[in-house]
């Protein structure tokens, strides 16, 4: 028996509105004159005409933002960093995601940006709107004389936001980053909340393009119990939101087996601005939170610009037989290991425990 469930291109599209493919569509024609600029920068041989074409292209992303911004500015749903923060801390943002796109990034700087975007994220998802109610930390410091001291710190109290919450990882490229999430989570709850996991084994056929891609939900090789994902606050942290097919088909799945979650939170570094209209359009209580928002998907239905294989550059890639998630792990090496040392703990009673 094929245990695998498969959406389509053709079943997400049917969620978009008329007015989500026009805009999709004005977003294509605006990255048309992107890819001239790309060949005259790229080629070009006259310091003057280079000059020229850059100064085209900082105005013509000047105007796919705006256009970006326009059009989320109506989805409640849609949270947008650079949108939605002050303008006083949307340079922190954009050098953050210049570094992860940059191919010279190296394997340790680019785990490392990854974590200080989910940190920036965290604050988005979840703190924002909760900063008048305070929890306090009191912690003892490495200061004893005269006697021991303690520091005392005030956190928002987000603990009704978070205790709720289940880790959804969709294998490979989002496990460290679902790690990371929980470890914020820990590390806000009052009360030590380490974040139960599920693990969900799906993959794009790369067989497909973009407009007839198929999402394969392969049931054998996930981990995880219905009845601990009903009523739940399902939280998705994956580096990069390009379709939003993979989503789409996990939840679709849940709900047809009954499982009502609570909300569904999507948090990614960089989504593309189809991906996040799909997601919104397909699914009730869902809710999109991403860094930064590219404008459009190329044939093979990856994200443009985009940063390339986030997966791979996270996890490098496989030698030989695909790791397995504890394969993974390992490979993460002690000093992350001990780092999210109880998210690890979780994952490996979630994968045992099956």
């Amino acid at each position: 028996m094929d245990n695998r469930v498969v959406l389509t291109a053709t079943d997400l599209d049917g969620y978009l509105t008329d007015t989500d493919k026009e805009n999709i569509d004005k977003m294509h024609s605006s990255y048309d004159e992107a890819f001239r600029l790309f060949r005259l920068i790229s080629k070009g041989t006259y310091e003057h005409r280079i000059k020229q074409s850059k100064e085209e292209m900082i105005a013509l992303y000047d105007r796919m933002g705006k256009q970006m911004m326009e059009i989320v500015k109506s989805e409640p749903a849609i949270h947008v960093y650079s949108f939605q923060t002050p303008r006083e801390v949307h340079g922190e943002a954009s050098r953050l995601i210049a570094k992860l796109r940059n191919p010279t990034t190296q394997h340790h700087e680019f785990v490392y940006y990854i974590q200080r975007a989910y940190e920036m994220l965290f604050n988005l998802a979840f703190t924002e709107g909760n900063q008048n109610r305070k929890n306090y930390l009191v912690t003892e410091t490495p200061v004893t004389n005269p006697v021991q001291n303690y520091a005392v710190h005030k956190i928002p109290d987000v603990d009704k936001n978070i205790e709720n919450t289940v880790m959804c990882v969709m294998l490979r490229g989002a496990l460290l980053p679902s790690m990371i999430v929980s470890k914020e989570i820990q590390e806000y709850s009052s009360t030590n909340y380490v974040a139960p996991f599920a693990l969900f084994r799906i993959k794009r056929n790369d067989a497909k393009k973009e407009h007839n891609m198929e999402y394969i939900l392969d049931l054998d090789r996930s981990y995880f119990n219905l009845e601990d994902l009903d009523g739940k606050d399902l939280v998705f942290a994956d580096p990069m939101n390009a379709t939003g097919g993979s989503l789409v088909t996990i939840i679709k799945y849940l709900q047809s087996r009954n499982v009502k979650p609570n909300s569904i939170k999507f948090v990614n570094v960089i989504s593309a601005l189809k991906g996040s209209l799909r997601i919104v359009r397909a699914l009730e209580h869902a809710e999109v939170y991403t860094l930064w928002m590219d404008p459009i998907l190329n044939e093979d239905a990856y994200i443009l610009p985009g940063l390339g294989d986030a997966g791979d550059r996270i996890n490098g890639t496989d030698e030989e037989l695909p790791r397995n998630i504890i394969q993974l792990i390992a490979d993460y090496g002690s000093t992350i290991a001990n780092l999210y040392r109880d998210q690890i703990r979780k994952i490996e009673e979630t994968v045992l425990g099956r």
